[in-house]
């Protein structure tokens, strides 16, 4: 059996200050331990839409995670504006014990808040493989996009991390719980919450859905735990093949 723990933290961000919120991570995370410990999209600054002003550009958020994936023996993964060759990116990094490290670029950006005019889009799925599970990492906006996600028999875990207000949370939820039944994955979605410096509301809103629909997922004190087991995935799967009766059609 191989079993994944995954444990998130519903984060109220410190709105663009980046030290103060590493210091959040580091005392909400001190006594957990987990095989992924989890942060919401642009975990460092919060959402922001002048990336000008607070994206990383000597990789210091990375610099962070790395020595704090080292420090826990886990993997770090979660979303910040990142500057690199003259473009901003909403980059999605998963960062392991040992310094190695993968990332995905937001594919979908969320025009309604005018983030496609400031960020530019990622053009690659990324699934990473961590002890035996494969893992899509998907930032927010993504959710809403089927198509993108959509489970080719190549991975068995999905990780959304957000910044989803309060006015649109019952599409965040719905979508989370139809993402894992259509996909027959596990979905953990990581949300912020607070207010931000826009004034938008967050609330209490991550979850962890199994492959029936099933929450799985326990929060106490903002953190947010879940225990995966690939066996009865795969047992799941076998047991009710859906996934081999999906349409072909493949991400260009």
């Amino acid at each position: 059996m191989k079993a994944l723990k995954i444990t998130a933290l519903n984060l109220d961000i410190s709105w663009k200050n980046k030290i103060e919120n590493y210091e959040k991570i580091e005392q909400s995370f001190k006594n957990v331990e987990a095989d992924i410990l989890m942060l919401p999209e642009m975990f460092s600054t919060g959402f922001y839409m002048r990336p000008e002003e607070i994206a990383d550009r000597n990789e210091e958020t990375l610099i962070w995670m790395k020595q704090f994936a080292k420090h826990k023996n886990s993997v770090v993964c979660g979303s910040a504006s990142i500057h690199e060759e003259g473009k901003f990116f909403n980059r999605f990094y998963f960062v392991e014990p040992n310094g190695n490290f993968s990332s995905y670029d937001k594919r979908h950006l969320f025009s309604y808040s005018g983030e496609d005019k400031k960020y530019s889009a990622g053009k690659e799925r990324v699934v990473v493989s961590y002890k035996g599970w494969r893992i899509l990492l998907q930032v927010c906006y993504d959710l809403r996009f089927p198509i993108f996600s959509r489970n080719n028999s190549d991975y068995d875990v999905i990780l959304y991390v957000a910044n989803w207000p309060k006015s649109r949370i019952d599409a965040w939820q719905t979508l989370l719980k139809a993402r894992a039944i259509e996909n027959q994955a596990y979905v953990f979605g990581l949300n912020r919450i607070g207010t931000d410096g826009n004034n938008l509301e967050y609330p209490e809103s991550s979850y962890c859905f199994s492959a029936d629909g099933t929450e799985i997922s326990k929060t106490d004190n903002n953190i947010v735990s879940a225990n995966l087991d690939l066996e009865k995935l795969q047992e799941f799967r076998t047991k009710f093949p859906f996934l081999s009766d999906r349409d072909e059609f493949f991400y260009q």
